[in-house]
């Protein structure tokens, strides 16, 4: 039967994820290291799983609310006026998502019609594009550069801005590079944003994991809380990727939209998530701490590596992912995470991955044991040497 009739061009436009790619491939080099996936090597911690089998055991297993529970979007707002100093009203301007993932999904597709263009700096995350493509709209790649820290540079974002612009996506601290942009770069953002009348999705679901630079939200931006849709959520800072949970933080005129395509979508994040959430919201600063804590000797001790290898390393300030160019091997990147694996079993992902302006680098999550990084090293300095 010819099934490519039935299926719209829109999905077969977009592509299953390289990062998925490299990661299955793994499975078929025995004694591979895997330095591919974004998701923490801690378990969830024992108070915040102990909550969500508190609210089995009392039955509380039935429908939230379609934005989420309400205690958990108090404490939603609690914690983004405590950390941020941002201010959303819980019953009107916060919608409990499946993951940040479906957050950014949903935005996109309240937002966009064909025609609209959406602005997304590279490298960039895999999933903005799809997204952008799945809701008719037109994905617009801005480059940002090794030279410039990887920071969206405001005359670099004018180039690319048409009539058809609409909105901005604003992914920092960024996957892949680790870049963090300071208030100061953020409000020269603002100034373009404010010039072209453009919406931003500010992807910050990395925001409690920083080093040595404090996170600034772009809602605190003068003028840009009304202009932004903030997206974040639980799987990087409290290490709750399985939970499937996350959160937009929006105006209300625009929440509410939202909050329709959302309910169209899931209906409403799993219950038992949302518990662990209240109890993650209410208790975990602590967690956060520590494991930011051992991501930050992990971070330092694996760009040194990199750069004691020869290798040109950008110092990552956030996320959990170090992006060395490997432009001196004459590899492509593909080809360097592909011999990488099977020749070093190493396995990393290829910064085409990210878009075009990824070609050159590859991705190493340090989100995952010393012992592993430390024999990950030994592994890329010989496959190096071998070259």
């Amino acid at each position: 039967m010819d099934y490519g009739k039935y299926v719209a061009q829109r999905a077969k436009d977009i592509e299953i994820s390289t990062i998925r790619y490299f990661f299955n491939m793994v499975k078929e080099v025995e004694g591979a290291i895997s330095l591919c996936i974004g998701e923490p090597d801690f378990t969830t911690p024992s108070h915040i799983n102990e909550a969500a089998v508190q609210s089995l055991n009392e039955g509380r297993t039935f429908y939230t609310a379609n934005a989420g529970h309400y205690r958990l979007r108090q404490e939603i707002c609690d914690f983004l006026n405590r950390r941020y100093q941002l201010t959303y009203k819980p019953e009107s301007e916060i919608i409990v998502t499946v993951g940040a993932s479906q957050a950014i999904d949903v935005a996109i597709r309240t937002l966009i019609e064909p025609g609209d263009e959406v602005l997304i700096p590279q490298p960039a995350f895999v999933a903005y594009g799809p997204c952008t493509l799945l809701a008719g709209g037109t994905p617009v790649y801005v480059p940002t550069y090794i030279e410039d820290n990887f920071v969206l540079k405001p005359d670099v974002l004018e180039k690319y801005i048409t009539p058809r612009s609409k909105l901005l996506i604003l992914p920092y601290p960024n996957n892949p590079t680790g870049a963090v942009m300071t208030e100061e770069e953020l409000k020269a953002i603002a100034g373009i944003v404010k010039k072209h009348d453009l919406l931003v999705v500010a992807d910050e679901i990395y925001s409690e994991l920083t080093y040595g630079i404090e996170h600034t939200a772009f809602a605190k931006i003068d003028e840009m809380w009304e202009r932004t849709i903030t997206i974040n959520g639980f799987s990087k800072s409290y290490a709750m990727t399985g939970w499937r949970l996350g959160y937009v933080a929006a105006p209300e005129e625009l929440a509410q939209q939202i909050l329709k395509v959302h309910q169209y979508n899931v209906a409403c994040a799993p219950t038992i998530s949302q518990y662990a959430g209240i109890e993650a919201m209410r208790n975990g600063d602590g967690d956060i701490a520590s494991m930011r804590k051992e991501y930050d000797k992990r971070r330092k001790f694996l760009v040194t590596s990199l750069r004691e290898m020869g290798l040109q390393c950008f110092e990552p300030k956030g996320a959990f992912y170090a992006f060395p160019s490997i432009k001196e091997t004459g590899l492509t990147s593909e080809e360097f995470a592909k011999r990488l694996l099977w020749e070093g079993k190493v396995a990393v992902v290829p910064g085409s991955a990210f878009g075009e302006s990824g070609e050159g680098f590859v991705r190493l999550s340090y989100a995952t044991s010393m012992e592993d990084l430390e024999e990950a090293v030994k592994r890329i300095k010989s496959f190096l040497n071998s070259l």
